[in-house]
């Protein structure tokens, strides 16, 4: 099986080749990516623990679900395509808002993305892919700002940037 290839894009967004996964970790460069944040009814987002296998960031809660478009696809298709993978169920999506950002692990790999961030509504309880998800929860986001400044070290490098950055942004266009 070939390995998965993401789209290297320069600061504007605008492709500019593709790269293998890892070697784009490894090396650090600029690629697409994209983060889904799923709300109830209850205005309670849908949180995730990654699988304990994972080769970055294992056990840490994080949103819904995340990942890296396929060449040629939107990032509305990529947003679907993952949260099926994922979380077991799809919802329509709509486009939130999108950053740049670096975070190095202690693997020696490091996240180098322009993450689109969707937001979708589902109410029901998710079919969770074992290979990926350890386990799920929902939480009102005040209790999700509160937990991170107690615990910072539960949850994964992007959700931190994205609440540190975007907490206010998604709070309001949620309501």
């Amino acid at each position: 099986m070939n390995e998965e290839q993401v789209i290297l894009v320069d600061e504007n967004d605008n492709q500019i080749g593709l790269m293998p996964k890892m070697e784009a970790h490894e090396k650090a460069v600029l690629h697409r990516a994209f983060s889904v944040f799923i709300f109830n009814d209850k205005n309670e987002l849908m949180l995730q623990q990654r699988a304990m296998h994972k080769y970055h960031s294992p056990g840490l809660w994080t949103n819904t679900c995340c990942s890296h478009q396929r060449n040629g696809e939107t990032n509305i298709e990529a947003g679907k395509r993952r949260l099926q993978e994922e979380m077991g169920f799809v919802t329509d999506l709509q486009e939130s808002t999108s950053f740049i950002y670096k975070a190095p692990f202690d693997n020696g790999l490091t996240e180098h993305e322009y993450d689109h961030v969707m937001i979708g509504y589902y109410n029901d309880s998710p079919i969770i892919n074992p290979d990926e998800v350890a386990d799920w929860k929902w939480m009102p986001l005040e209790a999700v700002k509160e937990d991170m400044i107690v615990h910072p070290e539960n949850y994964t490098a992007w959700f931190k940037i994205i609440f540190e950055k975007f907490y206010e942004f998604i709070n309001v266009n949620n309501s």
